[in-house]
């Protein structure tokens, strides 16, 4: 079961949420630097926090939330970049994005090998899948004010069998 949008939206306003953005943004920029190389951006789950930093970058960049999770309007300025999804069926063509983030997603996923098998479908040959889940032996996954405290924790071993069984091959 995913965690509700505005408790999503609460830990990430507050000073505990935005230090643990700016920690996560830091590991993301450093396997991918923005830049015109990243192409289109599929943030799956609630991703916003980390995707702010890639909506200059000239590419498209979309938030797809699932619908148990619930949406809200991303980002706070210019259009609409939200969609509200089906996690086991992407509303978006074969091969269509360069890179994806999972972020608050497989965690709270009710078919989480589905939906890493649709997060396949809508990636291109040569795209990249980064996923962001608790940690089973992390503090994150046992504070309570945490939406790393929400659904399914992996071990390193789980996530990465997970991912290989969806195809996936985890660097």
């Amino acid at each position: 079961m995913h965690c509700d949008i505005a408790e999503l939206q609460e830990f990430y306003e507050s000073r505990l949420g935005r230090a643990a953005a700016i920690l996560l943004r830091q590991q993301m920029q450093q396997l991918w630097p923005r830049g015109a190389q990243m192409g289109q951006v599929l943030g799956l789950g609630y991703a916003p926090p980390l995707l702010e930093g890639y909506l200059s970058h000239g590419g498209r960049v979309v938030a797809a939330m699932p619908a148990g999770q619930g949406i809200l309007h991303w980002p706070g300025h210019g259009p609409n970049r939200a969609v509200l999804v089906e996690e086991t069926a992407l509303p978006f063509p074969d091969c269509f994005f360069d890179r994806i983030l999972l972020l608050h997603a497989l965690e709270g996923a009710d078919h989480a090998r589905a939906m890493l098998r649709e997060a396949w479908r809508v990636l291109a040959g040569n795209g990249r899948l980064m996923v962001i889940a608790p940690n089973r032996l992390g503090l994150w996954a046992r504070r309570e004010n945490s939406p790393f405290a929400h659904g399914q924790p992996y071990s390193l071993h789980q996530l990465r069998r997970l991912v290989q069984r969806a195809q996936f091959t985890p660097l």
